[in-house]
């Protein structure tokens, strides 16, 4: 999810009421929300690190148990060495409360970036396989609305002394809670229709992803690996028949064109394709130069597009050997 979302779910956690854990309970609520995200210092260190590195050693589940000491470590040396020494009388922060304050918060992170489509490697950096929730967008203005007005009441009733000031953002907490079971479930369905379609069309599906579209609940992106291509279609449940295939309808693969091998073998090629979920190939001439364009159908049918799709010069001279199969890109 975006860091918007994460930020939120710390502040309400911590404005619902565990704020009076400890002191700096709020700070470490809000900033465990985020940690993770750390790894999107890799923009600052090259163009395309991103695909292979994000979502990887800050997000796996070593990490997840890390973190916390870490930033528990942190605060309470901030505790003492700042805050404490501005004003003596403040009642120190309480280690064991910060450390599973950290880890709740941690763990929200976690999970809320494993439910939509650009999914997550719980075990990296030992295994780097991916794995995705598809239930939510990566930016959902709902979950932002719910969660927003939530801490703002509370924090409003807070400063008022009114009693019961951390219900709102209770209240708000559940509430993205039940959405989200909602949204695994239409999900779920979703991809049964698809699948069940598909099937009546003569598609052989061995993969297939329902993925949520942006502040709308009720229409899910279908995106299904039939063999040599992808079919692209549509499920909405506002509309009769909830299915219908996209205008595109098809992606072929494109494996088999010039140069596509050569690219995959490519240090930006090579990790571009471990982290495409349904990528195929646009093989072409560019500057005087062959290149190829790999797009990820997950994202993108836009070639050029600046997220979702990679071009990549082909070298000059590389043995000849097959493009590597989906599997083995993700193995």
């Amino acid at each position: 999810m975006d860091n918007v979302t994460h930020a939120l779910v710390g502040v309400a956690l911590a404005q619902s009421g565990l704020r009076r854990v400890t002191p700096l309970a709020t700070a470490t609520l809000f900033i465990a929300a985020n940690l993770p995200d750390s790894d999107a210092l890799i923009f600052l260190t090259g163009e395309h690190y991103e695909y292979g590195f994000r979502r990887g050693w800050t997000h796996g589940l070593p990490a997840l148990a890390l973190w916390p000491f870490v930033l528990t470590a942190l605060v309470l040396a901030w505790d003492r060495w700042v805050r404490r020494r501005r004003d003596a009388a403040a009642v120190p922060a309480m280690g064991a409360a910060l450390l599973w304050l950290a880890a709740l918060a941690l763990l929200t992170h976690d999970f809320l970036d494993y439910l939509n489509s650009y999914g997550m490697r719980w075990l990296m950096p030992f295994n780097d396989a991916w794995s995705y929730g598809d239930t939510l967008e990566i930016v959902d203005p709902w979950i932002w609305l719910a969660l927003g007005l939530g801490w703002y009441w509370s924090r409003r009733r807070s400063k008022r002394g009114e009693s019961g000031a951390g219900r709102p953002a209770g209240w708000a907490l559940a509430l993205v809670a039940a959405y989200i079971a909602g949204m695994g479930g239409t999900g779920l369905a979703a991809r049964a229709v698809a699948h069940r379609e598909l099937s009546r069309a003569g598609q052989t599906v061995s993969r297939l992803m329902a993925a949520p579209v942006m502040a709308n609940p009720f229409r899910r992106r279908i995106v299904a690996d039939v063999g040599t291509g992808y079919a692209l279609a549509a499920v909405d449940w506002l509309r009769r028949p909830a299915f219908a295939f996209d205008s595109v309808g098809f992606v072929s693969r494109g494996e088999d064109q010039p140069g596509v091998a050569e690219a995959a073998r490519t240090g930006d090629g090579a990790a571009f394709l471990r982290w495409a979920r349904f990528p195929f190939f646009v093989a072409e001439r560019g500057r005087g130069r062959a290149v190829v364009r790999m797009v990820d159908a997950r994202y993108t049918l836009n070639p050029e597009a600046m997220f979702g799709a990679l071009t990549v010069p082909i070298p000059d001279a590389l043995p000849s050997q097959g493009a590597p199969t989906n599997q083995e890109r993700h193995q």
